[in-house]
């Protein structure tokens, strides 16, 4: 079982089984709503526990996705495409090792000019 939570630990969140291959998006508004680029994993609804819910606050970033985050600290959580099964969740907030990689640097176009990347993985301009 892979466990994380917020900042201040407010929110806690499990995800049953093991965790897929990454992705780290380079989007404006990933930038925007982390700080830099935003690495994640996509994962099942239904593989999710999420304790202290209450605390999360939705932004709703596009029609079809809403970006969650905690009210009290503000760490950026996850990314929910509300018309998928999957959730995406940052991979700096699991508090267990995570045992996974990125598989994919996406939206690189849209990438901050004060950073290469340079990690070999694979890198998608959309």
């Amino acid at each position: 079982m892979n466990k994380g939570s917020c900042l201040c630990g407010a929110i806690s969140f499990t995800v049953e089984g093991a965790l897929p291959m990454g992705s780290a998006c380079h989007c404006t508004k990933c930038r925007k709503h982390t700080g830099h680029y935003e690495a994640g994993v996509d994962v099942p609804r239904s593989a999710v526990t999420i304790e202290g819910g209450e605390h999360v606050t939705w932004y709703h970033s596009s029609e079809k996705v809403r970006r969650g985050f905690c009210a009290i600290c503000g760490s950026s959580l996850f990314f929910d495409p509300v018309d998928r099964d999957w959730i995406g969740i940052s991979l700096g907030a699991f508090d267990t090792p995570t045992h996974t990689k990125l598989a994919m640097h996406i939206f690189v176009a849209d990438k901050g000019d004060y950073y290469e990347i340079a990690d070999g993985v694979p890198q998608n301009l959309q």
